[in-house]
């Protein structure tokens, strides 16, 4: 056996699948998939809206572990190409599903109520898993300086947080679907607090 045929060997090793384990692959990136959405549904958004270093370290381990089941062993450029596309495939499904049906209310969290009137909602943070040091983090990276700036505060179910000034007229409508606003709109008036 030449160098050459020990090359090509080694190149299919690293780039083919053997057919059965086409299945194997497809179902592992579907079951990969379902749990992501299973997680994100119990632990929240939060995750996505402030990369602590603790945070980035389980999203690292989380793409590194659903890497390794969606590829098997030995890993191929071919079982790469497949899960990924399997992903992508479901994203696409989703996406499509979000538009036509209501599985968006399903599948993703609400958006939920953080501060209202310069006061942290202690419930909202509960539900969010966000620490009150997330909520001065999120103020300070918009630019504000005082709780007493912030009409309402809401971690959103893409992981972004929108904040609403004082000052701008904020319609009720706009807080329709977030949770804990409801009873916040309706209460008296408080006074802010630092």
């Amino acid at each position: 056996m030449t160098w050459i045929d020990v090359l090509v060997e080694h190149a299919q090793d690293q780039i083919y699948i053997v057919p059965y384990r086409i299945p194997i692959v497809i179902f592992s990136a579907v079951a990969i998939y379902f749990v992501f959405l299973l997680l994100m549904k119990i632990f929240g958004s939060r995750v996505l809206a402030s990369m602590s270093a603790t945070d980035a370290v389980v999203i690292i381990m989380f793409g590194a572990v659903a890497g390794r089941v969606i590829l098997g062993h030995p890993p191929t450029l071919a079982t790469g190409i497949i899960g990924l596309a399997t992903l992508m495939a479901m994203q696409a499904l989703f996406g499509i599903l979000r538009a036509k049906t209501g599985i968006g209310r399903i599948l993703d969290r609400e958006p939920i109520l953080l501060m209202f009137d310069g006061v942290v909602v202690r419930n909202g943070l509960q539900k969010s898993h966000f620490t009150y040091d997330d909520v001065r983090t999120s103020l300070r990276n918009a630019g504000i300086g005082a709780f007493a700036e912030v009409q309402a505060m809401i971690l959103e179910p893409s992981g972004e947080v929108s904040i609403i000034r004082v000052g701008v007229k904020l319609d009720p409508k706009m807080l329709e679907d977030v949770r804990g606003a409801e009873e916040l709109i309706a209460a008296p008036k408080q006074e802010p607090r630092a």
